[in-house]
């Protein structure tokens, strides 16, 4: 007997790709599966056990919604990392609103959760080119360049040494949650059929109704403890506060789906408030102490790396310190060395300097010595030389009186002579006229007699005559002697003359020869 198994008919599949902010998933699911099963199947892949924080968006006529929730306490650190990844994203896209100064804060701590503590060797200029860290919008706002942005997240980034990655991403969370926009999800709405003038939002807090151009600040706003119950009728939706005396609001949406997925939406945050308050369940008590194990664990991880790092520094700064030091002796050893090779060259200089100086030394006494003989010549010289010059100028002196004197001798003389000659020749003038006259009267008076008469006082004319006869025999002697004394005089003139001629010559050839004596002195 045998059995025969029946074939079991293989269950219809298809093809399912999922994409989180980090990683893309594809899985095969069956026909018959509901959205649950499919998200399920995506926590377990990556290993999720908080899934009442997230869910899965969809599109619908293009509008998307999702899930989300918020909760003040996250467990584990795939929650947190998954909660962080999309909550910038949300920022980076702008459906967070965030001031720039936020941005840039938020921006650093992104950067230490992704590179860990700042090295300035490590980190370069331009280490954060290919990173989305600010949303365009404040790109656009400020006119800084890309340079300039890296420079301000920089400025905050090295501030954040020594936080770790989860504590990093927990910070970022911490600030985004005070942001006004953070958690919720808005839905056109209006308060009649015709006009759509309001926003709905929806988050963990409660529901709140916005001005269509302010999403900031609600208008209204109703928390899940005041909220009694939420219905809908097709487009129209129905929030009833728990205070029954209170106002019943209603306001319609676009389409029906819609008031669908805002109800979908409301019973899950409201889910979460009323879970908030309950006693934890096993499952979560169980996640906690997991948690601060793992928090523990990772403390003392982080502890150790951080001393581990801090040894490692050390030993590099010991191991530099040695280097430098090493090099440090080095160089003062070679600077020794260098300064024993130049004390050594300086020795054999001043050696060398002192044979020199030695030498010069003896040299100059020599020329000491013979400077002083040449210095007694010189003065021997000189005292003889001004002697000589002495009497030369003494020479000189009379020479020039000497001159002087025959200039005026020859001067007196020579007008002396001139007076003479004049003189000489008035006389024989006087002579000629005298003996011409004697002539003329003999002739006339005595034709025949040339003899002179006696003289006689009775006889005027002879008395004249002789008295004439005596004065030309006077004039006569004294021509002659009057001659004969300037032959003497002009005879004793050219001797002394002579005399003087020759003094003069004898000065000239003294004075040329002390002349040359002291020419030839000089050239010594």
């Amino acid at each position: 007997m045998s059995i025969r198994g029946l074939k079991k008919k293989q269950p219809r599949t298809f093809k399912v790709k999922i994409i989180t902010v980090d990683a893309e998933m594809e899985f095969s699911c069956e026909m018959k599966w509901k959205g649950k099963d499919l998200f399920d199947l995506v926590c377990r892949a990556l290993g999720l056990r908080e899934t009442w924080f997230f869910g899965l968006q969809y599109t619908i006529k293009g509008m998307c919604t999702w899930l989300k929730m918020d909760k003040k306490e996250l467990l584990q650190e795939i929650t947190q990392h998954l909660f962080f990844l999309q909550v910038k994203k949300q920022i980076l896209d702008e459906e967070i609103y965030c001031s720039p100064e936020a941005t840039v804060l938020l921006a650093s701590y992104a950067v230490q959760a992704k590179y860990g503590d700042y090295d300035p060797n490590f980190h370069e200029p331009g280490f954060l080119a290919h990173d989305e860290l600010l949303p365009k919008r404040v790109l656009r706002q400020y006119q800084l360049t890309a340079e300039m942005w890296e420079e301000k997240i920089t400025a905050w980034y090295a501030e954040h040494r020594g936080i770790a990655r989860d504590e990093a991403e927990m910070n970022y969370l911490k600030i985004a949650q005070d942001l006004e926009m953070y958690g919720v999800n808005y839905f056109p709405i209006a308060q009649n059929k015709n006009h759509t003038d309001l926003l709905l939002g929806v988050d963990a807090k409660g529901i709140h109704i916005y001005s269509i151009n302010n999403r900031f600040s609600p208008n209204k706003s109703f928390e899940w403890s005041a909220i009694r119950n939420i219905s809908y009728s097709e487009k129209e939706l129905t929030i009833k506060p728990l205070d029954k005396k209170a106002e019943v609001f209603k306001f319609f949406s676009s389409q029906l789906k819609v008031n669908k997925l805002i109800l979908q939406l409301c019973i899950g945050n409201h889910d979460l408030f009323m879970r908030r308050r309950k006693v934890d369940s096993i499952e979560i008590q169980q996640m906690k102490a997991q948690a601060r194990e793992e928090k523990a664990r990772k403390k003392m991880e982080n502890q150790r790396l951080a001393r581990e790092k801090q040894l490692r520094e050390e030993a590099e700064r010991a191991k530099e310190e040695l280097e430098r030091r090493l090099f440090q002796l080095e160089d003062e050893a070679r600077q020794a060395n260098e300064a024993l090779l130049r004390s050594q060259e300086a020795a054999e200089l001043l050696a060398e300097k002192a044979q020199i100086a030695e030498e010069e030394a003896k040299l100059l006494a020599q020329n000491a010595a013979e400077a002083e003989q040449e210095r007694q010549r010189l003065e021997i010289t000189a005292l003889k030389t001004k002697e000589e010059k002495r009497l030369m100028e003494q020479k000189m002196r009379e020479a020039e009186l000497i001159a002087v004197k025959l200039v005026k001798e020859s001067d007196r003389r020579a007008k002396e002579a001139e007076h003479l000659k004049q003189d000489l020749h008035e006389a024989r003038e006087a002579e000629r006229k005298a003996k011409q006259k004697l002539l003329d009267i003999t002739r006339l008076n005595y034709p025949h007699m040339v003899k002179y008469p006696q003289y006689s006082p009775t006889d005027t004319r002879d008395a004249n005559f002789d008295k004439g006869s005596v004065k030309l025999d006077l004039k006569d002697i004294d021509l002659k002697r009057l001659s004969f004394e300037i032959e003497r005089e002009r005879l004793d003139y050219i001797e002394k003359s002579k005399k003087f001629e020759d003094r003069l010559k004898e000065l000239k050839s003294e004075i040329h020869a002390l002349k040359l004596e002291e020419k030839q002195s000089g050239l010594y």
